[in-house]
Formats: C-alpha cells, sequence, structure tokens
C-alpha cells in the first residue's frame, strides 16, 4: 500500500493542476467575453476604410442642414419666410446644401459614405417584417406593415436596410443599442421622398416621405482613417448586391473607397450626396479586422 501512495499523489497534483487550468480558460474566456463587449463605447460605432476596421467616436449630435432657399418640406414656401420648417429636422438624401454644418464649402467636407443594403437575401414579400418607428416615430412616418407594404410596392421585396432583423450584418443598430432605426448620435428617422423620385418611383415630391432610418455600414476615404473630430457629410450608397456587403469583420465585400467606385462604375452602387451631417473622430482598430 505504501509503494501506491506516490502515485495517489501525482494524480492528486494532475488533478490539481488541470483543475487550475480549466478555471484559468474559464477566466480567460469571460475576460474575453467582456473584452468584446467592451470594445465599443456607447457613443461609438464602427466602420471601415482601406480595408481595415475603424472606430468612430461621436462627440455631439447630428445635423441635418437646412439653407434659406430650400424648400425641404415642399409646401411651395422658402425655409427663409417658414419657421414651421426649423422646428423638425428634415434628414433628406440627395438634397445637398452648399455648406456644412460650419459654413464651410460642402467641397471641402469629409464623406462618410454609408452603406444601405438595398436587396433581400430571401426575395423577403412579408409586409410585417418590416421596423416600426423607434419611439412611435413622428406623425405620418410610415413603419411596420405600412412601411413593409409601401417597400414591396416600390423595390419588389422588403430590403434588408428596413428589415426588423436583418439577414446580413450591419454597424448601425450598434451593439450597445440595437433597436431598428437607431444608431448613437444619429437622425431615428430620414426622408425618402427625393430619393424614390430619383429612381423613378414616384413622381416629384410634394411632401417628406419619413421612414425610420435605414439598418446600415459606414466607409471612409483612405485618407481619413485616423482623423480628429470633425464634420463628415453621409453620402448613402446603396448596395444592390449581397454580395458586395461587407461582413462583419471585413474579411469579404466592399471595406474601402476604392472598392466603393468600382462597384457603382459597374452598376452594384449608387451613390449620392444628403444634407445630413455627423459630427466624429475616426481610428484604426487596435485589433485591426476582426
Amino acid at each position: 500500500m505504501n509503494r501506491l501512495r506516490p502515485q495517489a499523489r501525482q494524480i492528486g497534483k494532475t488533478l490539481h493542476s488541470h483543475l487550475w487550468l480549466t478555471l484559468a480558460v474559464c477566466v480567460s474566456m469571460t475576460l474575453g467575453v467582456a473584452t468584446a463587449s467592451a470594445q465599443l463605447a456607447a457613443n461609438q460605432t464602427h466602420g471601415f476604410g482601406n480595408n481595415q476596421l475603424v472606430t468612430f467616436t461621436y462627440l455631439q449630435n447630428f445635423d441635418c442642414v437646412d439653407q434659406p432657399t430650400l424648400d425641404l418640406d415642399f409646401n411651395g414656401i422658402l425655409a427663409q419666410s417658414d419657421p414651421a420648417e426649423m422646428q423638425t429636422p428634415i434628414c433628406q438624401a440627395v438634397t445637398e446644401p452648399t455648406q456644412d454644418p460650419t459654413g464651410g464649402n460642402i467641397k471641402h467636407t469629409a464623406h462618410l459614405y454609408v452603406f444601405i443594403p438595398m436587396f433581400s437575401v430571401d426575395n423577403d414579400q412579408n409586409p410585417n417584417d418590416a421596423m416600426a418607428c423607434p419611439s412611435g416615430g413622428r406623425p405620418g412616418e410610415l413603419c411596420g406593415p405600412a412601411l413593409g407594404a409601401a417597400l414591396i410596392k416600390f423595390f419588389g421585396f422588403v430590403p434588408e436596410a428596413w428589415k426588423t432583423h436583418p439577414a446580413v450584418s450591419t454597424q448601425c443598430p450598434d451593439p450597445n443599442h440595437p433597436v431598428p432605426g437607431t444608431c448613437t448620435m444619429h437622425a431615428s428617422s430620414v426622408d425618402l421622398s427625393v430619393t424614390l423620385a430619383a429612381l423613378g418611383k414616384t413622381g416629384p415630391p410634394t411632401m417628406p416621405i419619413f421612414v425610420p432610418t435605414p439598418n446600415h455600414s459606414h466607409v471612409v476615404d483612405n485618407s481619413r482613417v485616423n482623423a480628429t473630430p470633425i464634420w463628415w457629410e453621409v453620402r448613402p450608397v446603396l448596395i444592390l448586391h449581397q454580395s458586395d456587403w461587407p461582413s462583419a469583420d471585413g474579411s469579404s465585400g466592399i471595406t474601402s473607397a476604392k472598392a466603393m467606385d468600382d462597384a457603382e462604375a459597374a452598376g452594384r452602387a449608387i451613390e449620392v450626396g444628403s444634407n445630413f451631417f455627423l459630427f466624429f473622430s475616426s481610428r484604426l482598430d487596435s485589433t485591426g479586422m476582426q
């Protein structure tokens, strides 16, 4: 019996070692999950630039610029004589002011390419799959089944852009606040009236067509991957093919302005301007592509 004691002690040491190893692995996994979930602060989103992952830090609210001679609500009264037009932000794609929120010439304003998935992975014909308006939306805003029905009428399906549960990964909504139609420091609704007219889906706009802010991802120019806090013009880019959509880790799809330009030239994407501006800094993510 005495000859077995050293072996028993060795087995005990081995089990003790394995127990600590198991505990260490569990702790490491827990810390890894905590680190991953803490990658973005509440005022941050991810984006792509130069085929790399970047992090945006938003430092103040958005601005949808209206100018004295614009008529964003199409009521026939120029903004300079229409105080009611000043009371609700009208964030309108296609329409571009001549100045950014600083008063600077928009030709010199940085570009934020906002990718919008205008395809349906499953040719979705169910209007109930369209997102509701966050917090009820604004009066007359298209939400839920009514939004879904309108999208099916215009595009033949419910695009992933306005699905409550899109079948592709997007950077907005962000993991910290995964509510459809929202993103930190963004407007929660946009006006599609001019876009639909430009695409030939409707006649000339006679009033705004407000919808929830679509699910989207971001790309910046190579020269802007590391940028101090500045104003950026939101330039919506309609992505028409699923194969071009960037995956969450950036291992596939469009993750640079060059690739975006190539897709536009091939007719697989459509870029427009807007009167929508965001204020944030950009930096290369410390982990690179994930």
